[in-house]
């Protein structure tokens, strides 16, 4: 089985943090393959930036859905996740909606801390998106400056820890969620400094994305997430104007 890591933001040094923690969840016999988008955003914090990056996921995806049996959209907010779903054939994983799901099966209420004030909007719309505010116990968010966006995790480890139990204790929640794809890792690494489970976005998508493979569901031939109808395009990527005007059939 390959899985596709694709992270539509530029920092590579995520991806790699990112690969570390998918490649120990990985089943024997699954390879996990990273894709950074060469254009974009660092990392994705407004919803321009996920429009931006939604866009972007869609041209790799065009480009590599043929070599994979699955995708994962490695960013907390999923840009582009419903888009992809109707467009391409194999099953797509959005880190957020994996976290949130898996979540959901670990306690009644999960919250989501993460890494910067300006997510808290986008992230908020992304759980109603999915249908699942009513299963929020809250998001919460730093509020303070960080050195460099590969470290946040480190950087802020305490201060992130923190939020989780004011979210236990004055929100209710019975899960937490580390979100942002920079704080893959951190849920493995304060687990035994949090008295409720701790839901780990990346392996919660590789192994969301292990079972959807396993499943054999096939591409909706009809419903909203059919594929549409071809249409011609003029000056889009190359690979995803041939999907768009199915002339890769």
């Amino acid at each position: 089985m390959k899985l596709l890591l694709l992270n539509p933001n530029t920092s590579a040094e995520v991806t790699h943090l990112m690969m570390g923690v998918g490649q120990r969840a990985v089943s024997p016999g699954t390879e996990l393959i990273p894709c950074t988008a060469t254009r974009g955003v660092p990392y994705i914090a407004t919803r321009t930036e996920a429009q931006i990056g939604g866009a972007i996921a869609l041209e790799m995806l065009a480009e590599q859905h043929r070599t994979v049996d699955a995708a994962i959209i490695a960013a907390f907010g999923d840009p582009g996740l419903f888009a992809a779903r109707e467009t391409f054939d194999i099953p797509v994983v959005g880190m957020a909606e994996a976290a949130m799901l898996t979540a959901c099966m670990a306690g009644r209420r999960f919250a989501i801390v993460t890494f910067a004030q300006a997510l808290g909007p986008w992230y908020e719309e992304c759980v109603r998106a999915h249908g699942l505010w009513e299963r929020c116990a809250g998001i919460r968010m730093l509020d303070t400056p960080f050195q460099a966006i590969s470290e946040v995790g480190t950087e802020k480890e305490d201060v992130l820890v923190e939020l989780a139990h004011r979210a236990i204790v004055e929100d209710k929640a019975d899960v937490l969620i580390f979100a942002g794809a920079p704080l893959s890792g951190l849920a493995e690494r304060v687990a035994d400094r949090i008295p409720v489970p701790v839901v780990d976005q990346v392996v919660a998508s590789v192994k969301q994305a292990e079972a959807l493979v396993a499943l054999h569901l096939r591409k909706a031939a009809a419903g909203t997430f059919r594929r549409p109808a071809a249409k011609p395009t003029l000056g889009l990527a190359a690979a995803l104007a041939a999907r768009i005007e199915h002339r890769d059939s």
